[in-house]
């Protein structure tokens, strides 16, 4: 049986489930969730009813607190609305605290405990699924979101040399790189001097621009060291722009973040259940059958 034949809102599922799961975003309906937690839950026997949910960030608060009242036990939270979860949560992990960024929340009691799982996810699939080894990679992030912010502690955390953030609006990217607090090994460039600052072994597209702009970004191919590793956070049609421009600038490899989307979701599905699912199954099965998606 393939993930797409299983409907997620099957009410027979519902109907064993003690509670609700969900995904809050804007733009939310092209989300793999629903499918990825589907296939988790049947492949250890355990019923789920995992909605995604539309939510703005002008809504997301009401629609948040309306989701709890109706026994909502979890949720995944995406774009544009990590940090705003963040200051939801009455108690948040020490690494959603460091990174400013809650993608995973559990309902405690009457509120919502927050944790982060986005970082440990992107290092999983870069070092188990795809073999590298990240250690003293001089690196590049684009981007400073709450994926980046949580992309970039898990990065430092296991051992990258020199971290590079940019942003367009380098505000963000400066606090970032404050937030993490190694002056010395961090460092931010305007993204208009991008052109001057090297070549770079691992290059990592935090930005959105994929999901509204079909064409490859406006980036130097002076960025691209030999054997250079690119990596787009986004999967799937939304990573296709950042991968063409890293093939033909001479990239070793150019892969999206379907890998950390499976694992982050492993992680959050551990939280919720205390049990964690294989994803090498799920991340193949979505890989042969999801548009744009084939391995570089």
């Amino acid at each position: 049986m393939h993930l797409a034949d299983v409907a997620v809102d099957d009410p027979t599922f519902a109907s064993a489930l003690p509670g609700r799961f969900a995904v809050f975003g804007q733009p939310i309906a092209h989300s793999l969730s629903p499918r990825i937690h589907a296939a988790f839950g049947r492949q250890l026997g355990i019923a789920l009813d995992y909605r995604a949910i539309e939510a703005p960030a002008e809504t997301f608060v009401a629609q948040l607190a309306r989701f709890g009242e109706e026994g909502g036990r979890g949720a995944n939270v995406t774009l544009p609305l990590k940090q705003h979860a963040a200051r939801l949560c009455l108690t948040v992990t020490e690494r959603a605290r460091r990174a400013d960024s809650v993608n995973t929340l559990v309902r405690d009691g009457v509120g919502w405990r927050g944790d982060s799982t986005d970082g440990s996810g992107l290092v999983r699939d870069l070092t188990s699924r795809h073999g590298l080894d990240v250690r003293a990679r001089r690196t590049l992030l684009l981007g400073a979101g709450g994926a980046a912010r949580a992309a970039a502690f898990a990065l430092v955390d296991a051992g990258i040399g020199e971290l590079t953030i940019a942003n367009r609006t380098s505000e963000r990217a400066d606090a970032l790189a404050d937030a993490i607090g190694q002056p010395g090994r961090v460092h931010t460039r305007a993204w208009h001097d991008l052109g001057s600052a090297g070549a770079f072994d691992l290059i990592l597209n935090a930005t959105s621009a994929g999901h509204h702009d079909p064409h490859a970004p406006a980036l130097p191919g002076t960025l691209i060291a030999p054997r250079a590793v690119c990596y787009d956070l986004s999967y799937a049609l939304a990573a296709i722009p950042f991968r063409a421009w890293a093939r033909s600038a001479g990239a070793a490899l150019a892969l999206d973040g379907l890998g950390m989307l499976v694992e982050q979701a492993a992680d959050a599905f551990e939280l919720w259940h205390d049990r964690r699912p294989d994803t090498d199954a799920v991340y193949a099965e979505l890989r042969a059958h999801l548009p744009g998606n084939a391995e570089d």
